[in-house]
């Protein structure tokens, strides 16, 4: 009776909504001899790429049978609109070159009073 069971994937987003992805439903055939064993499956599902930023929520696997109910931890996944975006660093160098410029036009203005005593 425990050969026959429901596989559920759905998410749920940021407001509290459940969202259905994909179910099926398999019927594993024991073999001889491995009868009243505990025996562990393992089922890999990927989701198809994330649209957009409204894809952001806790993502479960809920298993089925015989009445019995078992939810995994399940994972969250946070989607960005562009993605990951390399730091700029145009501010940096900015100030960076202001920095020395001044460093520069401080040192200039010494020596041209230092040459004029």
């Amino acid at each position: 009776k425990y050969t026959r069971f429901s596989i559920f994937y759905y998410w749920i987003n940021s407001l509290g909504q459940k969202t259905s992805i994909y179910s099926r439903t398999e019927n594993v055939v024991i073999p001889s001899g491995k009868e009243n064993k505990t025996a562990t499956i393992s089922y890999n599902h990927r989701i198809k790429l994330l649209e957009n930023t409204s894809s952001t929520g806790t993502y479960y696997c809920k298993v089925e049978w015989n009445g019995i109910q078992k939810t995994g931890k399940g994972v969250f996944v946070l989607a960005r609109g562009t993605g990951y975006v390399k730091a700029s660093y145009g501010w940096t160098i900015l100030i960076t070159v202001t920095a020395l410029l001044a460093t520069l036009s401080i040192a200039a203005t010494a020596l041209l009073l230092w040459k004029r005593k």
